[in-house]
Order: C-alpha cells, then sequence, then structure tokens
C-alpha cells in the first residue's frame, strides 16, 4: 500500500514476554506445534486517551498551524508537536528514513544473496532493517528507542510506528519478526506514557492488537481498498484513516457517503504539502 514520506533500554515484562515466545514460534524447525505467544497485558498509558471522533490532520510534509475544529495532529519525530490537540509522532520503525543510512550499523540492514542493500521498491532511498534474530532487534529498538524517546520529551501523546510490512518486500524476513520488533516498541513507547499505533496492514490487526499491544490504527485509503473495517472490528473508534485526492476513483464525497469510513478521516494531498504549496489539499467529512 501507498505510504507518504515522512526510540530507554527499559522493556516492559509484558512485551518482553511476547517477543521471547515469538522468537521461539519463527525459528523452530521441528515441526511440533509452535508455541503460542502470550498476549501483553494493555499497559495503563498515562497520557490521554485516543480523543474519539476528533478531526485530524496528517502533517508528515510539514508542520503548519492545524486548521480549526482539528483535535488530532500526526507529524514527524522530528517536528514539534503541535499544541493543543492529541499529537502523533511518526516513526519509520522497519526501515531507514531517507538520508540516514549513516546511523545504522551495516549488519542491521538488510542484504541480498549477493551483498547487496535491499530497499523499499517504492521507496528507494529508504533500506529495509534486518529483523531476523532477537539481537538484530533489540539493537535496532535501542536506536529507535532514542526517536521514541525524543516524542515523549517533545510532548507528544502517541507514536505510529510506520512500514511493520517490510517483511512482505523481503526475502528472509518473518511476519514473526516484525511483531517481535513491533512489541519491543510497544513497550519502550508504553513505558514513556505513550499510545501506540498500528500503521496500515488490516490484515494482521487482531493479531497485533492482542499479541503486540497497539492502541490505536493510522489506516491511509481503508475507504480506497475495502479496509476500514478490518480496523474498526478490533480498534474501534480509535482509527485515523488518510485519503488521498489523487486517486481518481474515490473522490471526496463517496468516502463521507461510506458507512465503514472511520470518523476521524481526513482528505489530503499525497505529498502531504503544508498551506503555502499549490499542491496542498486538506478536507474532511
Amino acid at each position: 500500500m501507498s505510504r507518504p514520506h515522512p526510540l530507554l533500554s527499559g522493556l516492559a515484562v509484558g512485551a518482553m514476554g511476547a517477543v521471547g515466545m515469538l522468537a521461539m514460534s519463527a525459528c523452530s524447525g521441528t515441526g511440533a506445534e509452535p508455541p503460542v505467544a502470550t498476549p501483553p497485558p494493555m499497559v495503563a498509558v498515562s497520557g490521554a486517551p485516543f480523543p474519539a471522533e476528533a478531526l485530524v490532520d496528517y502533517q508528515l510534509g510539514g508542520a503548519y498551524d492545524p486548521p480549526a475544529g482539528v483535535g488530532i495532529v500526526a507529524r514527524d519525530s522530528t517536528a514539534q508537536p503541535a499544541s493543543g490537540v492529541w499529537s502523533i509522532c511518526y516513526v519509520n520503525g522497519f526501515q531507514t528514513q531517507p538520508g540516514e543510512q549513516d546511523r545504522w550499523d551495516e549488519d542491521l540492514l538488510l542484504h541480498d544473496s549477493s551483498g547487496g542493500l535491499v530497499t523499499d521498491p517504492d521507496w528507494p532511498d529508504e533500506v529495509i532493517l534486518d529483523t531476523s534474530s532477537d539481537k538484530k532487534r533489540e539493537r535496532i529498538a535501542g536506536v529507535l528507542g532514542a526517536d521514541i524517546a525524543r516524542c515523549a520529551s517533545s510532548g507528544f501523546d502517541a507514536v505510529e510506528i510506520d512500514n511493520l510490512d517490510s517483511f512482505t518486500r523481503a526475502d528472509g524476513l518473518s511476519l514473526e519478526g516484525a511483531m517481535a520488533l513491533a512489541a519491543l516498541y510497544a513497550g519502550r513507547a508504553h513505558a514513556m506514557g505513550l499510545s501506540i499505533g498500528q500503521k496500515n496492514s488490516a490484515e494482521y490487526a487482531a493479531m497485533l492488537r492482542s499479541d503486540v499491544g497497539f492502541d490505536f490504527a493510522v489506516a491511509e485509503e481503508c475507504v480506497s481498498y475495502g479496509e476500514c473495517q478490518a480496523y474498526t472490528d478490533v480498534y474501534g473508534e480509535s482509527v485515523i484513516d488518510i485519503e488521498y485526492a489523487d486517486d481518481p476513483s474515490v473522490a471526496l464525497d463517496s468516502i463521507c457517503a461510506d458507512p465503514s469510513r472511520p470518523t476521524s478521516t481526513v482528505y489530503r494531498d499525497r505529498g502531504l504539502t503544508t498551506p503555502e504549496s499549490p499542491e496542498y489539499v486538506y478536507a474532511h467529512c
């Protein structure tokens, strides 16, 4: 699915349990029934809860004053949160950010059989992280734990973790490895008083909610893809949807008329530009 562009070493006990069980399942080669992952307890987050039915703006392409009436704003982790609203901090949890490859040890970057780096086919300036082992996942979570900590210290209420589905775009990675790393992120976020959101991957929503401990979901184009109910069946009203104005098959009127549409749905330009840009689009139902 399309995705627009734009870390505390302590680990919650529940998340650690989920990681251990998931790793055992992923490594099992005996043919025996793999152990069932024990769902981590839903940690009480000290911040404000998801504001159900609030209007949302998605500002990954640049921060600006939210339009009148908006109650939820998402921004990149390098930005400051919007004041007076429930603020979500974007973290690319499974791929490198453009221009940040030097941040990573070489062995944490996924390589193909010939030794070349594996990149996202749609975002070739983002290298996929190697989530294939416990030790690598712990080190990745250590690096991005600094980003999550920055989100918390800046005053965000929540984090959204992007690209969990990177394993579907690369050989040698698995859903189990992705979920185990996601559980590490959830442990860190909850320990810092942040809610944590699933980003896309509708087909895994139930597992990610119960086994990882995600608190809400951020979906892109769930109306366009007919996926909204997959999120709302799991997260109820704690779902955000971003629909894009460059999709001629789904106009704003039809989006607003869709009974499965989450209340917190925003209609944006795919570049997520600021109001000064001629490409800027912002609307809601």
